[in-house]
């Protein structure tokens, strides 16, 4: 697959930063460590001092003593405002200070002398600026660790483990096949992962790489906005009907492999239609065809109680898929996070805001695969030409697409397709979903079982006639979609 990810260099980044002599500089970041020596690095090139502060510390040169009485940030203000000399002050874990009118007060008027040799750095996981302030500061964000970072503190880990006496057993291919493993998470957390792996095993081999994926999978899970789906789907090949948007697929893989000049790379498509008729398959599919990691973001635990972590959340959680690229994202029903009302106080355009830009922004590898079964809550902006490839409407399947569906579900459980009458079953499901057809299978399968008897035509008939399909009992919503549909969405 051609590269097509920007090199994120911090140290560059930062130094550019520093250069242009901003006064007031504010970083979101939680490896305060990997910032401080990022900044140590851009600082040294420039022959600018590092100064830090913490409440604990105080102010302090790098790696000198505090100044006395330093640790009230008051106090390390006027210090700085006293003297002349260059420097990058960083104050650490900034919020709470940021609560003392004096202190902002303080910055403002350091950030608006415009003393061209100081910036003042303010850092913390998700900073909440003043409004006092806001207008002063350029915000930046420390880039997720590169897979070249990764790579050197995996053969850091691993000679330490190795020294500790741990049997390790990985050559160049698996310690880069790591690396890209813990792709997404820090620095920190990475080499935490590996050393518990080591401890659990006794060992660190080859065939610790799927723990490690796995347990890289549950960090990313811990507030529940992304999970690492690792599915037995299949590939496009294996999905029944669906031809059109199978086939749109295939020919941007293709495309995505070529080098000619000035072809873009596929960004994503969005798909919609009747619910159980293989929105979510295809997503699944498609990462496993394409050999990428599937991260699946749900909208619905976007929403906090605080002002502002709401968006934090979903900032967070595209740069984690960023570092994981080349990846799919997949956004189920995005209509819960992104459909714009009155009743959140504006949080839904926010984050629309924010999704936006990044859908327009951002250069990492992402393939978006975003479903809706309710695409007319969906705002215009989101719709609109150019957000996404394609919008493909995914249909009741029709008769072929139901006699393949029929012969995998019925293959799936160690059942001849050949021994069922097909045509029949095709025709008694008409208008029924792929989702449908699967839990009459089922249910005529629990029923043989629970009477020692093996799945029938019969049986599966049985549980066909006794299911209303939801081209029944929503008539009128499948033909809303289907009118909508028609001028706005290309058959999938």
């Amino acid at each position: 697959m051609r590269a097509i990810s920007v090199i994120m260099d911090n140290t560059g980044d930062l130094r550019v930063l520093l250069a242009s002599q901003y006064p007031l500089l504010v970083v979101a970041t939680d490896e305060e460590p990997r910032f401080l020596e990022v900044l140590r690095s851009a600082a040294g090139e420039l022959d600018i001092p590092v100064w830090t502060w913490s409440s604990t510390q105080g102010l302090a040169r790098d790696r000198q003593q505090a100044q006395y009485q330093s640790t009230d940030p008051n106090q390390a203000l006027g210090f700085i405002a006293e003297i002349s000399t260059p420097g990058a002050f960083v104050f650490a874990d900034a919020n709470p200070i940021l609560r003392d009118p004096i202190v902002v007060r303080r910055i403002k008027e350091l950030a608006q002398a415009q003393r061209r040799s100081q910036t003042i750095i303010l850092t913390a996981p998700h900073p909440d600026l003043p409004e006092e302030i806001k207008g002063l500061a350029h915000r930046w964000r420390l880039h997720p660790p590169s897979e070249a970072e990764l790579l050197r503190l995996v053969r850091r880990t691993v000679r330490r483990l190795a020294d500790r006496g741990f049997p390790v057993v990985l050559d160049n291919d698996h310690l880069t096949e790591v690396a890209n493993a813990l792709k997404g998470i820090t620095l920190r957390e990475a080499a935490g992962l590996i050393q518990r792996q080591a401890l659990q095993d006794g060992r660190l081999g080859s065939n610790d790489i799927s723990a490690l994926r796995a347990a890289k999978a549950d960090l990313l899970n811990t507030d529940g906005v992304l999970e690492l789906v690792e599915s037995d789907a299949g590939t496009l090949d294996e999905v029944g009907g669906l031809e059109e948007v199978k086939s749109w697929l295939r020919v941007r893989r293709i495309a995505m492999d070529s080098e000619m000049p000035g072809l873009d790379p596929p960004r994503g498509i969005l798909l919609t239609g009747i619910p159980g008729c293989g929105k979510s398959l295809i997503a699944k599919t498609l990462a496993r065809t394409w050999g990428l990691p599937l991260v699946l973001l749900d909208p619905s635990r976007l929403y906090g109680r605080f002002v502002g972590e709401s968006e934090n959340r979903l900032d967070s959680s595209l740069r984690t898929i960023e570092a994981m690229a080349p990846a799919v994202l997949w956004i189920d029903e995005i209509e819960k996070g992104f459909a714009t009302g009155d009743q959140d106080g504006g949080v839904a355009r926010r984050l629309l805001g924010t999704f936006l830009r990044w859908m327009q922004d951002h250069s990492e590898e992402v393939f978006l695969v975003a479903t809706a079964n309710q695409i007319d809550a969906l705002p215009p902006e989101l719709l609109r030409k150019g957000r996404f490839d394609d919008i493909f409407f995914v249909d009741l399947p029709d008769e072929d697409a139901r006699r393949e569906i029929l012969r995998v579900h019925l293959a799936k459980r160690a059942n001849d397709p050949s021994c069922f009458d097909l045509t029949t079953l095709v025709a008694q499901t008409a208008g029924f979903s792929g989702a449908e057809i699967e839990t009459a299978i089922v249910g005529a399968l629990y029923r043989a079982v629970a009477a020692d008897q093996p799945l029938t035509t019969a049986r599966v008939l049985d549980e066909i006639r006794s299911t209303v399909p939801l081209s029944v009992s929503r008539a009128e919503d499948v033909a809303r979609l289907r009118a909508w549909a028609s001028t706005r969405a290309v058959m999938a």
